[in-house]
């Protein structure tokens, strides 16, 4: 199956943060059966770009963890185009670009037509602009308040509903989302998630949770 046959059908999006668990590779290999995507984010607090060095090497473990299992699971990186673009024959599957990242046409002339790029998106105006853009799918939030991210407050649920009617392109709920709450988005299908499996005590049971939490009426 093709990256974008593979994203189309995607409905767990996993944020690997090295910093979010003593053992990241551990939890990425035990919540793989689960999630379709993973987007490596290797960026302190408050830094505006990722670090090009630490974020090659994490993509590069993770590319290596993914393989090994022998998953199809998709492999994106957070802000930086030119590591996607170093590590794309290796099994980077593309990158995703925040509202100040560098803009997705640039993004798509130096990655080419068979890069995924995904696009966060913060309100109705930007969602309805993404599609315009050459993207191939969005991120919208925050959904919940999230210390992830450092946002107090949420969006809410039926604005995540209301992004994912307004674009033609896949649309990812982020932000504060975990089991207890991944139903309230089944309307919508897709959730991108950190602190959920990356702080839970049994990340596989986790992942497994969220995923029928989501799809349970599906």
């Amino acid at each position: 199956m093709d990256r974008r046959s593979r994203l189309a059908d995607a409905r767990v999006m996993y944020l690997f943060t090295p910093s979010g668990s003593p053992d990241p590779l551990a939890v990425l290999a035990a919540i793989l059966p689960w999630i379709d995507a993973v987007q490596v984010r290797v960026k302190e607090r408050g830094a505006e770009v990722s670090a090009a060095r630490p974020t090659l090497e994490w993509t590069q473990r993770v590319v290596e963890v993914v393989h090994a299992a022998g998953s199809e699971t998709l492999v994106l990186v957070d802000d930086r185009v030119d590591v996607a673009r170093a590590l794309a024959d290796e099994g980077c599957d593309g990158v995703h670009l925040g509202q100040g990242d560098a803009p997705a046409r640039v993004a798509r002339e130096v990655l080419g037509p068979e890069a995924l790029i995904g696009l966060s998106t913060h309100d109705a105006r930007q969602v309805v602009r993404a599609n315009e853009e050459p993207v191939d799918y969005l991120g919208f939030g925050p959904v919940h308040a999230t210390s992830t991210k450092g946002y107090e407050r949420g969006l809410g649920a039926e604005r995540a509903w209301i992004a994912g009617e307004a674009s033609a392109l896949p649309v990812f709920a982020i932000g504060g989302i975990d089991a207890s709450n991944a139903n309230e988005l089944d309307r919508l299908g897709r959730v991108a998630v950190c602190a959920a499996l990356a702080a839970a005590p049994d990340p596989g049971r986790a992942a497994a949770a969220l995923r029928e939490a989501l799809l349970e009426r599906a």
